[in-house]
């Protein structure tokens, strides 16, 4: 689903990976960027201190990939669609009008989901972007689903990350979210050794996140302060 590279200390090993593995990938912004050799990421961020970290994390994940990734990366498709279910299935990043939409649980109106459903001919939208995950049945048997991150803790204060599953079954398509528990102090270890920011570190252990926040609405740092 996109953004292969930013915030962790292998991102020359992550498209690798997906490379020998043949797995189909989205582009993410980050993609899209690293590929053309862009100056930033164009995350979308608003708050001077996003942008701040966004860059650190852009800066590495450029100076640490080859170019033969670069062109990976750079030609990988805007969108793919499948059929599941009978149902018309739409995976892309950020939204399927803009590749750094951020599509929140808490602004996004049922009505606003279902304009994009209509207007990019789908029954189910699954995007990210936001690294939080969640999901919306809509009046009229459609879906929308946003994936969240596997490469972050989706600032609930667990240290473990998540991925989405989307099964056929006879009410229409599904989303189940699955829990990924992995060595998180090794990765830590590992991105100290990168010489990555403290804070992103910082986020690996304890499962908060200390970045990214200026960009999230209320309700989503509200959940998560209650959650502690």
């Amino acid at each position: 689903m996109g953004d292969l590279g930013g915030f962790g200390p292998a991102p020359e090993a992550c498209v690798q990976r997906l490379v020998n593995e043949r797995v189909p990938t989205v582009q993410g912004n980050y993609d899209h960027s690293i590929g053309h050799g862009l100056d930033d990421c164009a995350c979308g961020y608003l708050d001077p201190e996003d942008e701040h970290f966004a860059q650190l994390s852009y800066d590495f994940t450029r100076a640490h990939v080859s170019d033969a990734s670069r062109a990976w990366l750079r030609a990988l498709p805007l969108e793919a669609r499948l059929t599941l279910g009978g149902q018309r299935v739409l995976l892309c990043h950020g939204s399927p009008r803009r590749q750094n939409e951020f599509l929140w649980d808490s602004t996004c109106s049922d009505a606003f989901l279902a304009w994009l459903c209509e207007a990019y001919d789908a029954d189910v939208i699954a995007c990210t972007h936001t690294g939080m995950h969640w999901q919306r049945a809509l009046p009229g048997g459609r879906l929308v689903v946003n994936v969240g991150a596997i490469g972050r803790p989706a600032h609930d204060g667990r240290t473990h990350s998540w991925y989405a599953e989307l099964e056929a079954t006879t009410s229409g398509v599904h989303a189940t979210f699955r829990e990924v528990h992995y060595d998180h102090e090794a990765l830590a270890r590992e991105m100290a050794a990168a010489d990555l920011p403290a804070e992103f570190i910082e986020t690996i252990r304890t499962g908060w996140w200390t970045t990214c926040l200026g960009n999230t609405p209320a309700r989503e740092r509200m959940a998560a302060t209650l959650a502690r």
